[in-house]
């Protein structure tokens, strides 16, 4: 969920100030497929999202990037970071949704993951049932209010250690209401930010956390091609990109994508979603 490093700090301090980064519409479903995660194996295994094991002293493992050898796959994925009190500027008519980011990505047969704040879904929820009934995207957790988990992330608000995994369980029940199903058990720390106290926080929701390795730089960019630039040099085998789907914060995205996917198909990428880096990596183990 950001950029550069400059950006990124320039976007979670703007989000301080009640202008946090918004993104595109991306449905996630209920609690559901993370409590399966913990299930006992059953014939209907095979159909759960792959998660990676648990990190040291049970604590929420995290994922940054899929194999370097399997092939030149890559992941793109795009943050709704709508925050829980943009409301007004919502209804004094600020655009937090980017429905020609997702048609271009339709139209470009592109999969995506979208992490969604529940905030967003509360907001948009036709968008949101919309993309999580589509197979070609799936939709995971980026909070419901899009404050920090530590206590020092560029400026942002902070969620208080007893009320982490009700910030995410909030989240999942806000993308359930909207109508979204089959939510996926990824989450991503708003801002980017976590620590140990965090990520032992949230072992007991049974998510994986979702990082990344290529920055793309879209937050409040103005230059597509810079954008698009950034991502083609960053790009390697099993890369996962953070991008935003978003007209208010970042409004060259959707250019962005139509340098971006045909330059690395000519590379010979594949796009995938990040649940398939995922399974692939706990493949290897």
């Amino acid at each position: 969920m950001i950029l550069s490093v400059r950006s990124l700090a320039l976007t979670c301090a703007l989000g301080a100030l009640g202008a946090a980064l918004t993104a595109c519409g991306g449905p996630v479903g209920p609690p559901v497929a993370r409590q399966g995660h913990h299930a006992p194996a059953t014939s209907a295994a095979p159909s759960r999202p792959p998660t990676l094991a648990p990190g040291p002293a049970g604590l929420t493992p995290v994922f940054k990037n899929g194999p370097r050898t399997q092939g030149k796959t890559v992941a793109l994925t795009f943050d709704a970071d709508m925050t829980a009190d943009e409301g007004p500027r919502a209804a004094a008519g600020e655009h937090f949704d980017n429905p020609r980011l997702i048609a271009t990505l339709r139209a470009f047969k592109v999969p995506a993951t979208v992490f969604m704040t529940g905030r967003w879904a509360d907001e948009y929820p036709r968008e949101a049932r919309d993309i999580g009934q589509d197979p070609q995207f799936e939709i995971a957790n980026h909070s419901y209010s899009h404050y920090a988990f530590t206590g020092d992330c560029y400026g942002l608000p902070t969620v208080s250690e007893d009320t982490m995994r009700a910030d995410v369980e909030r989240a999942y029940a806000a993308f359930e209401r909207a109508g979204v199903r089959n939510a996926m058990p990824y989450f991503r720390f708003p801002g980017g930010c976590y620590d140990q106290r965090s990520l032992r926080t949230l072992s007991s929701v049974g998510v994986t956390a979702v990082q990344w390795d290529v920055i793309s730089g879209d937050a409040f960019a103005t230059d597509a091609d810079a954008v698009a630039r950034q991502v083609l040099d960053g790009v390697r085998p099993g890369s996962v990109v953070v991008m935003h789907c978003t007209r208010s914060a970042a409004p060259v995205t959707e250019r962005a994508l139509r340098t971006i996917v045909p330059e690395l198909r000519k590379k010979g990428f594949r796009f995938v979603k990040v649940s398939q880096l995922i399974g692939a990596s706990a493949g290897q183990h």
